[in-house]
């Protein structure tokens, strides 16, 4: 039992941290209250989710970057996309990221957004490889026949 503590102090350590870093807020929180027994890997489910429409949106910002002539209203719409998803999970450094492209797209600022893109893609590679660590250590309780402590 002094492994499955061990992880426990560890989740509860890294969860902390992630907060007090500012990679998630409190709508993860709200998240995890979500998820009980009768759907135990509800959050998992939701974050692989915006893992997947990240991956879209990202390529799609790429593409419609690289035309000839920038449609930044599509530009903008898929910006929107992404800060919803993300403050639905409470990714909080790609929500931040996201209003600044927004406002480079308001203002037709090239140069700006193809900057932003890059920080997007930079803050969104570091939160799926953070929470996808968290995910790790949860399995890692469970299958050293713990449960995962509910962070407040």
């Amino acid at each position: 039992m002094a492994a499955v503590s061990q992880l426990q102090r560890q989740f509860i350590d890294y969860t902390t941290s992630l907060y007090n870093e500012g990679y998630l807020d409190d709508q993860f929180t709200q998240l995890q209250q979500l998820q009980d027994e009768s759907n135990p890997d509800f959050v998992v489910e939701v974050v692989s989710l915006f893992f997947e429409d990240s991956e879209k949106l990202l390529n799609n910002l790429a593409t419609a970057l690289q035309q000839k002539s920038v449609d930044y209203n599509q530009v903008d719409s898929h910006v929107h996309q992404f800060k919803g998803s993300s403050s639905s999970i409470g990714a909080k450094q790609v929500t931040n990221v996201c209003i600044h492209f927004r406002n480079f797209c308001e203002a037709k600022n090239l140069d700006g957004c193809l900057r932003c893109l890059q920080q997007l893609r930079h803050e969104y590679i570091l939160v799926r490889t953070k929470l996808e660590a968290l995910f790790r250590l949860e399995q890692q309780i469970l299958q050293a026949g713990g449960s995962v402590p509910v962070m407040e």
